[in-house]
């Protein structure tokens, strides 16, 4: 019998490693990043072209390393932070594993540039497949380049599963802000493919918020700040007017170190319960610092995932230091007129009120009913109420016949009378039948009626634009900049016409005929938002879940009070929808109450 346990071969390792740590470019920038931010480095800069796919570079300042220091680098567990076991549980810098160097070296090809100060020349590495091809010095600036080239080129089948490039820019991006943000004081720049998408400036971690958020929150941020024997917390929190119906824009950070936590987010959210809606979500940015033997860091390879100690004081500290924060706030609300102009400009605000309306104010009855003795019972005779029984009296006429299937026979059954529809809770939709009645929840059946609007549309028929008198300017973050431009071509067939204009910055040229005038910002702010969190456990196309997304985001919402001609063709469109039952979600558009059930019920 011969052996058969072997010893995997160094560069097969450190590829099953990276495949814990380095999972897509976005993975490989947050590495880099951290270690730059490690090495002491107050500038950082972010190269990438083909969406980190050909090339992640980030280049800093910092102190840089001997040339013995740069070669081990790249081993495997190979790290300046950790001597002992106890070590690590003392841990404040990003990176300690010793992992991240090594594993992008399994899976890209490597180049690295670095220098100390007190050197006379740098150190020039190459490295792929995990082997050294080139180490000699060379003349460098202080600090460190390292460059990582065609990731994943001796993987083939781990290069298919990265997505398209506007998704993979995203998830740099997205990793980018989370490192940029908890280091306000260090400059950071993100050039892609020669364009520079971010250029951050030294500040303030309010300035850094503004910077990345978009200067929307610029007057909209509440500043959290409470210090305690076991642990301190700082940051901002948006005002409630700012909260948003998905998730959208929170952070949290413990010693500096991006974390996601369900648990701590639970906290924030109970802490804004009575000030906003059970369906929105409020921004924030919040800095935990704590010792770190009071958390377990080494839990999950990207260290976004940690345990702490006694996770419910944390729980309550966060808590009570927003619930401080916005009580404060909301102690002395003050109308600042700087933060909308159009206000000042009202005839309310800006003109006293003349003696002829003061006159024709002070005679009228609903005047005199609330300022005279004994005249709150007053209600004034009003002529054209004797004919309220005109509302619930009906012509008789022959209901429209239409449509196919079980489903559409309910919607639409014939009836000898052509009943008025109802509204109820300024939700629903009373539909009356010979033979029983239809509930319909208005914004599920809207919400049915768009999306095979929308899906008609991008299968040929466009919906027609609405060109803007005045083209309205959206300024986004960077991360909604790259994702609309990603969406750019399918929302021309829905009748969206938008054009790129600088930066983060597009133009609205047109919009569809059924947004308002006015709108057209929010209405796109909010699909966008609707899209970024679409929560499904199929995987949809981009095209699919931009059509769910739209449909949901410009349906009729609950709340909205509705004519009888707005809910007739409600009910219309929606019996002449394909699938008429439900919303693309699966959620129920109508229900059918058969008369002869309902007499059942009450012994009849």
């Amino acid at each position: 019998m011969t052996d058969i346990i072997q010893l995997l071969p160094d560069n097969i390792a450190n590829q099953i490693a990276a495949g814990e740590v380095i999972q897509r470019p976005g993975s490989a920038v947050k590495e880099l990043l951290e270690n730059a931010v490690d090495a002491g480095a107050d500038e950082i800069k972010l190269i990438i072209n083909d969406a980190g796919k050909s090339l992640v570079q980030v280049i800093d300042n910092g102190r840089g390393m001997s040339s013995t220091d740069a070669r081990m680098a790249f081993e495997r567990h190979a790290t300046s932070k950790i001597r002992n076991i106890d070590d690590l549980f003392k841990i404040k810098t990003m990176g300690f594993r010793g992992e991240a160097l090594a594993s992008i070296a399994a899976v890209a090809q490597v180049e690295l540039k670095t220098k100390r100060e007190e050197d006379e020349s740098g150190t020039y590495i190459e490295i792929e497949n995990s082997k050294v091809v080139i180490q000699e010095p060379i003349a460098a600036n202080k600090g460190t380049s390292i460059a990582m080239k065609n990731l994943f080129f001796n993987v083939p089948a781990r290069r298919n599963f990265l997505k398209s490039n506007t998704a993979e820019l995203r998830h740099i991006v997205e990793e980018f802000t989370r490192v940029a943000m908890a280091f306000p004081d260090i400059f950071f720049s993100l050039q892609s493919n020669g364009q520079e998408v971010f250029h951050l400036e030294k500040g303030s971690l309010k300035q850094r918020i503004v910077q990345i958020l978009g200067n929307n929150y610029n007057a909209k941020l509440v500043s959290v700040q409470e210090q305690t024997d076991y642990l301190n917390i700082m940051g901002f929190v948006g005002k409630p007017e700012t909260a948003k119906k998905t998730r959208g824009d929170q952070y949290i950070f413990v010693n500096n170190r991006f974390i996601k936590s369900a648990y701590l987010n639970h906290a924030i959210m109970n802490a804004f319960s009575d000030l906003i809606s059970k369906d929105s979500y409020p921004m924030y940015a919040l800095f935990i610092d704590l010792d770190p033997a009071q958390l377990d860091i080494n839990v999950h390879p990207t260290k976004q995932e940690i345990k702490f100690e006694d996770d419910k004081i944390v729980y309550a500290f966060v808590q009570a230091a927003v619930k401080h924060a916005l009580a404060q706030f909301s102690i002395t609300p003050t109308l600042d007129f700087d933060l909308d102009p159009t206000i000042e400009r009202l005839d309310a605000v800006s003109k006293p009120v003349s003696a002829e309306q003061k006159s024709s104010t002070t005679s009228s009855s609903l005047y005199q009913a609330f300022s005279q003795k004994n005249q709150a019972h007053l209600i004034e005779r009003d002529s054209n109420l004797q004919h309220w029984k005109d509302f619930y009296e009906s012509p008789n006429k022959p209901q429209q016949q239409g449509g196919s299937g079980h489903d559409k026979q309910i919607l639409h059954q014939p009836a000898d009378t052509l009943f008025p529809l109802l509204q109820l809770h300024q939700t629903y939709i009373v539909k009356q039948r010979s033979n029983g009645f239809v509930l319909i929840h208005q914004q599920n059946a809207h919400e049915r009626i768009l999306y095979e609007k929308y899906a008609h549309a991008v299968a040929g028929k466009p919906i027609a634009t609405q060109q803007s008198l005045f083209p309205t300017t959206l300024e986004l973050s960077a991360t909604d900049a790259v994702l609309l431009s990603e969406l750019l071509s399918d929302m021309k067939e829905l009748g969206y016409q938008l054009e790129h204009f600088g930066q983060h910055t597009f133009v609205i040229q047109g919009t569809p005929a059924d947004v308002d005038t006015g709108n057209e910002k929010a209405a796109i702010e909010k699909m966008l938002e609707q899209y970024k969190h679409f929560s499904s456990e199929i995987k949809f196309s981009k095209r699919e879940k931009l059509l769910r997304s739209m449909a949901a985001q410009h349906a009729i919402k609950p709340g909205a009070s509705l004519t009888q001609k707005e809910m007739q063709n409600i009910a219309d469109e929606l019996f002449l929808c394909e699938t008429p039952n439900s919303t693309p979600g699966g959620k129920p558009t109508f229900m059918n109450f058969d008369k002869s059930e309902m007499d059942k019920m009450f012994g009849r």
